[in-house]
Formats: structure tokens, C-alpha cells, sequence
């Protein structure tokens, strides 16, 4: 990424207040914020992550002031500045290409700590997100550390895949497929509903892959070993994988993100083809996914 320019659709938030009391973790409460944020959004990958491997409910008073950026941070906000304005270059050209019509930008808020959404209040535990309310992405950078601390996946190119995979529910959003399964799971069962969201984020995860492959094109920005890190960080965010890790076992009707090998699966599927065409998660038989 280096050279790249940087986004002007990014909303440095870092250092802040949210102007609240939040507590997401464990308990009852802090599912039912990242319910909320799932439902009226895009979903993400961390609340996947926070959720399963969180242990208890957690209270915490943001302030301004307990927040200091390090050399890292800086370097991460820069690069996270990048990979949107890669995002933006592909989906603009893509729109143009398959006659969508024009892409518009989304917003990228980075935050510390805690934030207020259009689609409701989080803390970095709910993990990166997308809120189709203000389309807007939002993103604790702390999360890409936690990657590599708490599941084992690291590397630039698999914290793109990350901003690409929310990125991926913008898109969803502009194409009307966010809002109607959104409708649709509000007269589902909950777990028919899990089953559209599975379906949701497994898209994303293939937008994900169109992105890479269609920036490489444009930019030559893959290198040895990124597609590795990328795998292998679709690898360890499967909803058994981390209910394995957490609990030792596996809560089929609970999955809302998808296993590790469809994620992967999907993912792959998008960096291979570079069309985002072949990602029609929905009338795939869901056993088949």
C-alpha cells in the first residue's frame, strides 16, 4: 500500500467520548446491543469474535483522555485510509462496468473505545461493523492487534479483508440485497434467520475476494504470502471454529457468520473470479453453501 492515496471518507474519531456508559461482552445486554447492530446493519466479523470468545459483560466509561495512539495505530489509520480508497476506486469501476449505476462512497469512522451509530451505540467489543442507517463502516483499530492476540491471524492483507468484508455489506446495501434480507429475517424464525445472515456475511466474504483480485489488478497489490493471511484469517472467524475454542463444542442453529470452510470457500471463490456476479449466496441450497 505504500505510495496509495488515502480516502477523504474517513471520519477519525480516535480519542473521543461516546457520551456513555456501554457494556457488551457476556451478558444478556450486550447481546442484545450487537443483535440490534446486526439486525439494522450490515453484521460484521468482530461481533463474531467478541461475542463467542468474550468472557462476561464488561462496563467500561470511555473518555477522551485514556486514549493514546501509538506508532502502530498511526500506521494502521494510514493504512485502513488506503485499503478504502482502494475499495473505492474497484466498486467504482465495477459499478460503472456491470450498469449498477454509481457507487457511492461509504463512510469510515475510526474510533477508540466507543461510539455512536446510526445505527445505535458500541464498543470496540462489537467488533468492526457496517450500519446501512448512515452507511457508514466502523472500525476500533485495536481490533486487527486482537486478531493476531486472540485468534492466531495477522498480515495487511488479511486486515483488509476485514474492511473489504464490511465494505462488501455496503455494497449489499446499494444493491437493495441488504434491506431485503433484512425485511426477510424479521418474519423468520430465529433460526431461519441466522440462516440469512450466514448467507449475508458468506457474500460479503466474496465481495471481499472480488476486491482483492480486481486490486491487484489495478494496483499489482498482492504479495507472496497476503492470500495466505487472508485464508487463514477466514479460517479462524468460522462460527465453529470459535464456538469450538469457546465452548468445546458447535451450536449449529446459532451460526449467523458461516464454518470456516465456507468462508473460506467464498472468499477464494471472489479473489478467483474477479466478478461479482458469481456470488449468489442466496439461491444456493443452504446445506450447499
Amino acid at each position: 500500500m505504500d505510495g496509495r492515496r488515502r480516502s477523504g471518507n474517513i471520519d477519525d474519531r480516535r480519542g473521543l467520548s461516546s457520551g456513555g456508559k456501554l457494556g457488551i461482552g457476556g451478558g444478556i445486554v450486550g447481546v442484545l446491543i450487537v443483535a440490534a447492530i446486526t439486525l439494522f446493519s450490515g453484521g460484521g466479523i468482530g461481533d463474531v469474535i467478541s461475542n463467542v470468545l468474550g468472557s462476561g459483560a464488561v462496563q467500561q466509561n470511555y473518555a477522551s483522555s485514556s486514549y493514546t495512539p501509538d506508532e502502530e495505530d498511526e500506521r494502521l489509520a494510514v493504512f485502513t485510509s488506503q485499503v478504502l480508497a482502494g475499495t473505492e476506486d474497484v466498486w467504482t469501476r465495477e459499478f460503472q462496468r456491470q450498469g449498477w449505476g454509481e457507487y457511492e462512497c461509504p463512510k469510515l469512522v475510526l474510533f477508540s473505545g466507543a461510539v455512536n451509530s446510526g445505527c445505535g451505540q458500541a464498543t470496540s467489543q462489537t467488533g468492526p461493523f457496517y450500519c446501512s442507517a448512515d452507511e457508514t463502516v466502523y472500525i476500533d483499530l485495536d481490533f486487527f492487534k486482537q486478531m493476531q492476540s486472540q485468534i492466531g491471524a495477522s498480515g495487511d492483507f488479511a486486515y483488509a479483508y476485514v474492511i473489504a468484508h464490511e465494505v462488501g455489506h455496503h455494497v449489499q446495501h446499494l444493491l437493495g440485497t441488504l434491506d431485503k434480507a433484512h425485511a426477510a429475517m424479521s418474519h423468520m424464525s430465529e433460526t431461519d434467520a441466522n440462516k440469512m445472515s450466514v448467507r449475508l456475511e458468506l457474500q460479503a466474504d466474496f465481495y471481499a475476494g472480488v476486491w482483492a483480485a480486481l486490486d491487484n489488478e489495478m494496483f499489482n497489490s498482492i504479495e507472496p504470502g497476503d492470500v495466505e493471511n487472508a485464508i487463514n484469517a477466514a479460517s479462524k472467524i468460522g462460527d465453529d471454529y470459535l464456538q469450538r475454542k469457546a465452548y468445546g463444542r458447535e451450536m449449529p442453529d446459532s451460526f449467523n457468520h458461516g464454518r470456516s470452510e465456507q468462508r473460506v470457500r467464498w472468499l477464494t471463490k471472489g479473489l478467483q473470479t474477479g466478478n461479482p456476479n458469481y456470488g449468489d449466496t442466496f439461491s444456493v441450497n443452504y446445506n450447499s453453501l
